[in-house]
């Protein structure tokens, strides 16, 4: 397996001309934990917080700002060693409107929304972990070895996605990855996995991730799209079919081949049914294969706390249902992000706060028109990002989620 430093290329948060800092990321967070690993209770008190977020994606880094700004005392949890999320990943300047940062890299945004959060307000915890969500808004935490308890008034879960995978001949050998996995390694490590690449899905994730690509040094061979067009925005594949690379669609991966590692793959033709096409393999000498073939909604605490769930394809799968301030069936309960159907960051950008305006609401348990007022602008915004022919499924899954809401019996969490 061929792994390479990309020389040359600052870290994240490093300036130019710095000498990076070496991390093991392997290294025991704790010289004192359990040697097995497991979890050590070691804070014995319960902690409160009005608003518990959990997820430092930008959803929930959104949501803290909101609620900094309202006053609501909240513990923001990430799993990261810093906030951000999959924003860490992502190289690209974004684009759209002023509010969902147009112009500014991914990697930038996370430090500008940390610096609009009111300290006084926010408690951040990185490299925290939420293990489960009881009854009473009780959440078990796990931070390195050490588990402890938070009870939260309100919750806001911001959790994000999970990438999907298919299975085929050579799936598991090394060298085979989704397109998170391989973000993290040229973009976050500044380590190429290896020298050529074959991209598995159009979409806007895989366009990007074969630019970006490009960028750290490595050939992109092609990308496949099952689909009879591309899947992702022109101005994404546009830049690839620039630098030459071939984006071939009614196409798919057939299988992988190799030792110990990737070393070639197989691609095949499709028909208009889907099926492959005999006689119209194509060979590629890689030594990595990306799957970018969408995301699921990561709600496994939603359902661990009650919440009811819909299946909506067009939102990735099953995701709670919500009402249009995001508030679940469980009561005092929000969700916001990929977690409530995947959508793009500025839709999380806009979903979380609009979530913290929802515990305002909640907190306070009586009607104020300014928050009603901003409540209106969010999803006025939220609108606008779904509109046209491309939001149209999205924007009817949600409306279908925002009855199915009314229609159902709201529980109480507390």
């Amino acid at each position: 397996m061929f792994h390479r430093s990309l020389h040359g290329l600052p870290r994240h948060g490093q300036r130019k001309g710095e000498r990076p800092s070496v991390r093991d990321p392997y290294r025991a967070r704790h010289d004192d934990s359990d040697a097995s690993g497991s979890c050590t209770e070691r804070e014995t008190s319960i902690k409160e917080t009005e608003l518990a977020i959990v997820g430092a994606g930008p959803a929930g880094l959104a949501a803290a700002v909101e609620a900094s700004r309202l006053g609501i005392h909240t513990t923001l949890l990430g799993e990261g060693t810093e906030p951000g999320g999959q924003l860490l990943k992502q190289t690209h300047k974004f684009f759209g409107m002023r509010q969902h940062y147009a112009g500014v890299r991914g990697i930038d945004i996370p430090k500008k929304l940390l610096d609009s959060v009111d300290a006084s307000h926010v408690q951040v915890r990185t490299e925290t972990s939420v293990l489960g969500l009881g009854g009473g808004g009780m959440l078990g935490i796990s931070s390195g070895q050490e588990c402890s308890t938070l009870k939260a008034e309100t919750i806001i879960l911001a959790t994000g996605a999970i990438e999907n995978a298919i299975a085929f001949p050579g799936w598991t050998l090394p060298g085979v990855m989704g397109a998170g996995a391989l973000q993290t390694m040229i973009n976050q490590w500044r380590v190429a996995p290896g020298r050529r690449c074959l991209i598995v899905g159009s979409g806007n994730v895989g366009l990007i991730v074969g630019y970006q690509l490009l960028q750290a040094g490595l050939q992109v061979a092609a990308v496949l799209e099952a689909a009879p067009c591309i899947g992702g925005y022109a101005v994404h594949a546009e830049k690839l079919l620039r630098y030459g690379v071939p984006i071939m669609t009614s196409s798919t991966i057939q299988e992988v081949l190799g030792t110990d590692h990737a070393e070639r793959a197989t691609a095949i033709r499709l028909d208009n049914h889907g099926s492959p096409i005999s006689g119209s393999e194509m060979e590629f000498a890689v030594d990595v294969i990306c799957l970018a073939v969408g995301l699921r909604p990561l709600s496994e605490l939603a359902m661990i706390a009650g919440c009811e769930h819909e299946y909506e394809a067009a939102l990735g799968g099953f995701v709670p249902i919500h009402a249009q301030d995001m508030e679940t069936t469980m009561r005092h309960i929000f969700v916001a992000g990929d977690v409530s159907g995947v959508e793009e960051a500025s839709v999380a950008l806009e979903e979380g706060r609009l979530a913290a305006l929802g515990v305002a609401s909640s907190l306070r348990k009586k009607a104020d028109v300014g928050i009603t007022a901003r409540k209106r602008e969010a999803q006025r915004r939220l609108s606008a990002l779904r509109s046209g022919p491309a939001g149209k499924s999205r924007r009817e899954a949600k409306e279908r989620l925002w009855r199915r809401r009314v229609q159902c019996r709201v529980a109480d969490s507390q």
